[in-house]
């Protein structure tokens, strides 16, 4: 294979291929015009080893563990910076200047409010219902209720409901738990910064004055940047093959919030949180990981490992030690679930078979520990990954819409039922 061109074979057929190069990573083989060569298509489940994109906007590396937000570390983005600051280079692929950044805040904070009818559409909703359930509503009804930045033609109407997302968001997860808890919404605050904010809507109560915990905030934004985007993940593709339609992106939102609900994307921490919860306190580990070790035995652990991550999840790597200083701030020191939730990072960071596995500590894991710790309910906690997340698949869906090479996503198949078959009327069969 030449630098610039490949051949498949099959047959006496030969297709003779385009190869693409990004700026690093693996290089692609354009097979766009592979059916009309040869009358095939490639099978490839999952989507695995297919790149059904160009994109500038995130990196991965799963064999070196490396994750760059257009171009930077998340390791150093982390540290360094803040989810908002996150939020305008993902969208722009620039970090901002002290200019750019102020006004970015100031807009997004004048965004936190929703329209007061979204209060009686609320009550709609049985106060038992999943949040996840909620959000998927009420975010896909925003076009209802701000259809001024539906035209997705429209440049400036893009980057309004661009902005009317990345600020409302909060505000509806938050009126989401307050809703299944029974406690009245409470407004968002345009004094406090954007984690401050969120807490303060979560948390408060009109009784008594609401104090935030700095710690806490900055873990959570610390949280909402290493979940900010994360390539073309399956919730990342929902929302592109979505927008591809030209769907509105209030709608193209809400699709990515229904993809994420699911167990093996964002409900990943809330699963770790359930199998702490079975394990249940720290004397039953052993049987436990003898359990896991046991290939005939259907029990798996939760938050630890990752598919595209084969050493070491970088984001881990800032959650554990978010993870400790929000336990250290709080004092916990009862809570049987967080013992064996240490007990157990211990046990995957020492034992042979945990290392030779690669199996370690992912960022499900330490978040979902964070996220108890902080006081959020188990079922919040992929509310809290989407809204982090919104802002990578407005990003995402943003380029989509103005690459000149989109087209409507048409995934093919392998046909496996039955040939064609003549129709037999109800009295012959």
């Amino acid at each position: 294979m030449s630098a610039d061109t490949g051949t498949i074979t099959v047959g006496d057929a030969k297709f003779e291929a385009k190869v693409k190069a990004g700026s690093i990573g693996p290089s692609v083989i354009d097979i766009g015009a592979l059916y009309g060569k040869t009358g095939m298509f490639t099978y490839d489940p999952g989507f695995t080893s297919t790149a059904s994109c160009e994109s500038q906007i995130t990196y991965i590396d799963g064999d070196e563990g490396v994750l760059l937000y257009r171009g930077y570390p998340i390791e150093q983005i982390a540290e360094n910076g803040d989810f908002l600051e996150t939020c305008y280079l993902l969208l722009y692929g620039e970090l901002p200047t002290a200019a750019q950044k102020a006004d970015f805040d100031y807009r997004v904070t004048r965004h936190t409010m929703v329209h007061e009818q979204m209060a009686r559409f609320f009550q709609g909703f049985r106060r038992d219902a999943h949040p996840m359930a909620v959000m998927v509503a009420s975010v896909g009804a925003m076009s209802a209720f701000y259809h001024d930045s539906t035209d997705i033609s429209d440049p400036h109407q893009r980057m309004v409901a661009s902005m009317r997302m990345i600020a409302k968001l909060p505000t509806l997860a938050a009126m989401a738990y307050k809703y299944t808890i029974g406690q009245p919404f409470v407004f968002p605050q345009n004094s406090l910064d954007y984690t401050s904010n969120f807490l303060r809507m979560c948390f408060a109560v009109p009784c008594e004055d609401y104090k935030v915990n700095p710690i806490l905030a900055r873990a959570l934004d610390r949280i909402f940047i290493l979940h900010a985007d994360h390539e073309q993940n399956a919730s990342t593709s929902t929302v592109r093959l979505a927008g591809s339609s030209g769907a509105n992106p209030f709608a193209c939102i809400a699709a990515g919030i229904a993809c994420l609900w699911g167990p093996a994307h964002g409900g990943a921490n809330e699963a770790a949180l359930k199998m702490l919860s079975e394990i249940g306190s720290v004397d039953n580990i052993p049987k436990y990981v003898a359990k896991a070790k046991d290939k005939n035995d259907p029990f798996r652990l939760m938050g630890f490992g990752h598919r595209v991550y084969k050493n070491y999840d970088p984001r881990a790597k800032i959650m554990q030690k978010t993870c400790h200083e929000v336990l250290n701030e709080l004092g916990i020191k009862d809570d049987p679930l967080l013992d064996v939730a240490v007990e157990l990072e211990r046990i995957a960071l020492h034992d042979e078979y945990f290392i030779e596995k690669k199996l370690y500590p992912n960022i499900d894991f330490y978040s979902g520990i964070t996220l108890k710790a902080m006081g959020f309910p188990t079922d919040m906690f992929t509310v809290l990954f989407a809204v982090a997340r919104t802002v990578g698949w407005i990003a995402q869906w943003k380029e989509m819409i103005e690459d000149p090479h989109q087209k409507i996503g048409r995934p093919r198949q392998l046909y496996t039922g039955a040939p064609r078959r003549d129709y037999v009327p109800q009295s012959k069969r």
